[in-house]
């Protein structure tokens, strides 16, 4: 029976024109999963990826996951892509995720503890160490963990304790002696976060390591004296850590504290999922299913020769012992557009010429020696920037306060909904505020993602405006794992538009039109589906024609069913599509000429770009903005156009080098399953995180996307 009923909503799926957001996602981590998997990868590359797919795991269920039980809990309908009602999609779903959730321990148990072995790195029990060994844990137990353990019972006295969103808790099953079974009691003792996962004892060509857990099982007998332990079962939770923000049109003062109200809230969330290992108290976990009103499919079952949480193989990965054992990230190559990085004063070379860069390969160090000088240049008037995520040692965050010492006019736009950032952008946009800067934290119900500065210099008699447009984080610590588009320009054309956008975002403005800049709310999807119709109609003409986008997700119905429209008319369709893909490519009458590939592998593609052929008369835009609803509704977002020449031509190659790629890219089925791309017989290897530290301006001048 459970097989027909699956049958039947996996034939609905199929019949969908939309992918499931939420099941191409699990996709997605399926390729993350799958660089994991790669033979030529070291086993330390093997680990970090692993912890990848872990927190990524992670956040799907506090965020997605959450939000599906929002509309469950409340009873609020909603039909999925893939046709689903709410509870069919969650009996789909957790089916996904459960499947997802077996792959990683198999290949964690299959490939990685044998790979480690070989490495002199050994996961072991307490009761398998040396007298010795065994004495130097108990040591640790008895001076750093057990003063930080308590104990918290459940039972006719005292309330259900509050347990926390991802950490390890043991549950204990204790009766006092004499009593009869059914006066059990319910303990929970939570690890704290702040205790390294592993204990290491380090031998000469060996490094033990006993997980945290294995070290409190052991002794957790100290924490229950005189009573009877019946059962010791270790798990983890995940609470929903969805919410919206709903504020006025007109900020009041207390929205920090509604920020910070909405923080604490994510700790005390409804639990959505149960990782629990196995040999549990079947009576324990039927209670908390009870409590928590959940599924037996919330419950992912862990075996003891496995372990909860692979987000803690970090700690091996960064592990100094090891440090030299990952492989080196390249040294940035100067700008195709700014070969002479670095030799020159940055006011000057932007007076004279764009410069585009392309992270990792070029060194975010432009845009930081752009900003750190204007704070202390005399004639620099004014530094206005959008802010999502900063490095945690944040150097713009310097600057802009050094800029406010020194008497400049600093308005900064933070967004303090970024999420999983909220904490830290509070904090920087006090420090900023309490400078004398200009501080606004985010506009109305809208999220503030675009990426933009303007710095206002008078030399003499004129004044420049310099601009910096991207599609990634003024974070320098991402830079360098993040490809990204940025521009730095002091075209009046952008520069007028950056400067309306502005004062759009920090005052009470209503613009008339962007010439080089498409912006969202207002005019993005439509402007995007205009461009995508003007395709269509060139080739029913008999016109050249050609779409080639690359972004992080694909979410869109309304652009979706254009480019459908699109690929009808016989336009050629190429989309690079690193995460969520609802576009349901290669389908015969819907989207035979639309190709799909994801690109997955050493860094994390992030850019964004826009190419229409427009009959010869290109259209190329780059910026922070992907093709989702909430990106065209629910977010301030821009894309900048790229006129010039050059600069048009990297864009269009980089586009061209992705569709090449053979070494990390994933071509997406109509079934919406994808298949890794390889070297065909006879071909080389074309690896895009190589090949961009190596390109040419000869290489880029050469580019065609469309031929006619």
């Amino acid at each position: 029976m459970r097989s027909t009923i699956a049958d039947r909503y996996e034939s609905t799926i199929q019949k969908s024109d939309l992918v499931s957001r939420d099941l191409s996602w699990v996709k997605f981590n399926d390729r993350v999963l799958d660089q994991s998997k790669k033979t030529h990868r070291t086993i330390f590359e093997k680990l970090k990826f692993l912890a990848i797919t872990a927190s990524n795991l992670d956040e799907f269920f506090m965020i997605r996951v959450g939000s599906l039980y929002n509309y469950l809990d409340y009873d609020k309908q909603r039909v999925d892509y893939s046709g689903l009602r709410e509870e069919p999609f969650k009996e789909k779903l957790m089916d996904a995720c459960q499947n997802f959730h077996l792959d990683q321990h198999q290949h964690f148990t299959q490939v990685i503890l044998p790979e480690m072995a070989k490495e002199g790195i050994s996961l072991i029990n307490v009761k398998k160490l040396s007298e010795e060994n065994r004495d130097k844990v108990r040591e640790y137990f008895m001076k750093a963990i057990y003063p930080m353990l308590t104990p918290m019972v459940y039972d006719g006295y005292r309330t259900f304790p509050i347990l926390m969103n991802k950490l390890l808790v043991f549950g204990v099953v204790t009766t006092s002696p004499g009593e009869r079974k059914d006066m059990r009691k319910m303990s929970f003792v939570q690890i704290p976060a702040n205790i390294p996962r592993f204990f290491e004892i380090e031998q000469e060509n060996n490094l033990l390591l006993i997980p945290i857990e294995e070290v409190i099982r052991e002794n957790i007998i100290s924490l229950f004296r005189n009573v009877d332990i019946e059962s010791i079962s270790l798990f983890r939770i995940t609470r929903n850590g969805d919410f919206t923000l709903e504020e006025s049109e007109d900020m009041d003062a207390n929205f920090l504290e509604e920020v910070k109200r909405k923080l604490m809230e994510r700790k005390t969330g409804r639990v959505v999922r149960i990782e629990i290992e196995e040999g549990y108290s079947k009576w324990m976990l039927n209670s908390l299913l009870e409590r928590w009103s959940l599924g037996k499919n919330s419950v992912f079952l862990v075996k003891r020769e496995s372990m909860i949480d692979f987000t803690g193989l970090w700690q091996i990965v960064g592990n100094k012992r090891f440090r030299d054992r990952l492989p080196q990230i390249p040294e940035p190559v100067n700008p195709i557009s700014y070969p002479e990085e670095g030799r020159a004063d940055i006011f000057d070379t932007l007076k004279e010429k764009d410069i585009l860069l392309h992270h990792p390969y070029n060194n975010i160090e432009p845009i930081l020696d752009l900003i750190e000088t204007a704070a202390e240049d005399p004639d620099v008037m004014a530094i206005k920037m959008t802010i999502y995520r900063l490095a945690k040692e944040s150097r713009i965050t310097k600057a802009l306060l050094k800029a406010a010492e020194n008497g400049k006019h600093v308005s900064v736009l933070f967004e303090v909904k970024a999420r999983f950032d909220e904490e830290n952008n509070i904090r920087e946009a006090k420090r900023l505020q309490k400078a004398g800067c200009f501080v606004i934290y985010g506009i109305s119900n809208l999220k503030t993602h675009t990426k933009l500065l303007l710095i206002v210099k008078k030399d003499a008699s004129e004044i420049t405006r310099f601009v910096h447009l991207g599609s990634g984080n003024y974070n320098e610590d991402t830079a360098r794992l993040y490809t990204d588009i940025g521009l730095l320009t002091t075209n009046e054309i952008l520069a007028n538009d950056v400067s309306e956008f502005f004062n759009v975002i920090t005052g009470h403005s209503v613009p008339s039109n962007y010439r080089n800049l498409i912006t969202a709310p207002r005019d993005m999807r439509n402007q995007l589906i205009e461009f995508i119709e003007q395709e269509a109609e060139n080739a029913r003409n008999g016109l050249p024609s050609g779409i080639f986008i690359k972004v992080n997700s694909l979410e869109d119905s309304e652009i979706i069913y254009a480019l459908y429209r699109a690929s009808q008319s016989g336009v050629t369709i190429k989309l690079i599509v690193r995460g969520i893909c609802c576009l349901r490519p290669g389908r015969p009458g819907l989207s035979e000429n639309i190709e799909v590939i994801s690109l997955v592998g050493d860094f994390l593609e992030h850019s964004r770009i826009y190419h229409f052929h427009n009959n010869g008369q290109t259209r190329t835009y780059s910026g922070s903005a992907d093709m989702m609803v909430r990106s065209f509704d629910k977010r301030l977002e821009s894309l900048f156009k790229v006129e010039s020449p050059l600069l048009e031509k990297q864009l269009m190659n980089i586009l061209r080098y992705n569709l090449l790629d053979n070494s990390n890219a994933y071509v997406m089925q109509e079934d919406a399953s994808y298949v890794a791309k390889a070297p065909q017989q006879g071909e080389e290897e074309f690896n895009i995180h190589k090949r961009f530290f190596e390109i040419t301006a000869e290489e880029v001048m050469e580019v065609r996307l469309v031929e006619g």
